[in-house]
């Protein structure tokens, strides 16, 4: 299959998978809750002055992502447990990359729809002073959700048809997430510090090198997670 219908097939098992979530919206208010009230939970234990709101802030926020971007991540082929949806989708005349990548792309819009919502939340509260930094403080979500949903959309196919596919993705994937939380933690934590944007071009470039990279593997291994 050609480049251009591989995309278009992704498109459309992407645009079915969010018209599915967008019925039921119940795994993205799970995820949206879980962000917001770790936010909140971490404000209520934070000592002010013992630890800065810079310091603590970046920490907050990819504790947070990262934890509540599993839960879509895992319903991403719960959805396909009922009445032999996955079979259906296996027989397809699709390629299987292209079935991970429409479970990528919907999983991608899932977390950058968390992250649009927790972000304000967390300046809000900890009161940090984001300024000028918002394009480039963006620019490191959109890199480091990349990585997280090439990732956890592997894993949660690896996951899907095993009976504690709940416990087993956070397990097999978190070792995975911190080369790309790492590097993002780093350079949010220059960016709500003021820093010059020049220091943080080294952390991007290395979020931008995993994902490339993972996005590449996680792709060509993924057909083999789903044979029998």
């Amino acid at each position: 299959m050609s480049p251009r219908g591989l995309l278009a097939s992704a498109g459309l098992i992407a645009r079915k998978d969010l018209a599915i979530e967008f019925r039921t919206r119940s795994a993205f208010l799970s995820a949206l809750v879980l962000s917001l009230l770790a936010i909140v939970i971490f404000y209520f234990a934070w000592d002010p002055t013992a630890v800065g709101a810079g310091d603590l802030a970046p920490g907050v926020l990819w504790v947070t992502f990262t934890f509540s971007g599993l839960l879509g991540l895992h319903r991403s082929f719960g959805v396909e447990a009922q009445e032999g949806a996955m079979d259906a989708l296996l027989i397809a005349p699709v390629p299987r990359q292209a079935i991970f990548l429409g479970k990528a792309l919907a999983n991608l819009v899932f977390v950058l729809g968390v992250q649009a919502v927790a972000l304000p939340a967390m300046v809000l509260f900890y009161g940090v002073g984001v300024g000028a930094a918002w394009p480039a403080l963006i620019g490191v979500m959109v890199l480091a959700a990349i990585g997280l949903v090439a990732i956890g959309t592997l894993f949660a196919g690896l996951t899907a048809n095993t009976r504690l596919a709940e416990l087993l993705l956070p397990v097999l994937a978190l070792p995975f997430f911190v080369p790309i939380v790492m590097p993002a933690a780093q350079a949010t934590a220059k960016l709500l510090a003021g820093r010059p944007l020049a220091e943080t071009f080294a952390w991007l470039r290395i979020l931008l090198a995993f994902d490339l990279v993972f996005v590449y593997a996680c792709m060509l291994v993924f057909p083999a997670t789903l044979d029998d």
